[in-house]
């Protein structure tokens, strides 16, 4: 007997599709920047730039040879990769703390 475990996401790209099209249609925002690699959200992507009128630009997180080729192509504008200094610069500081408490974030990040 063999057990497997896969760790999967469940709906983050669709979420982030849908909001970002809820957003530009209701015109919450004009620019988004989505971080991702992922062509699942080149539809999104595309009816947000072609049908909405508005800018979105794709950063990709990996690196230059993995790069979604579909992605690049119904984006505003690509930036092909975050090293990982600018990365870790850009996070939170740990600890954090709000109303609840102080909580840090994962040894892995």
């Amino acid at each position: 007997m063999v057990q497997i475990q896969t760790a999967e996401e469940k709906g983050s790209d669709v979420n982030l599709g849908s909001y970002l099209l809820y957003d530009a249609f209701v015109g919450e925002c004009d620019t988004a920047v989505v971080i991702s690699n992922d062509s699942d959200l080149a539809t999104p992507i595309d009816l947000t730039v072609n049908q909405l009128g508005n800018v979105v630009g794709v950063i990709n997180p990996h690196p230059k040879s993995r790069r979604s080729v579909v992605l690049a192509g119904v984006a505003s504008w690509t930036f092909q990769e975050i090293n990982k200094s600018t990365l870790a610069a850009s996070q939170f500081p740990d600890p954090m703390a709000d109303a609840k408490g102080t909580f840090n974030k994962p040894a892995s990040w």
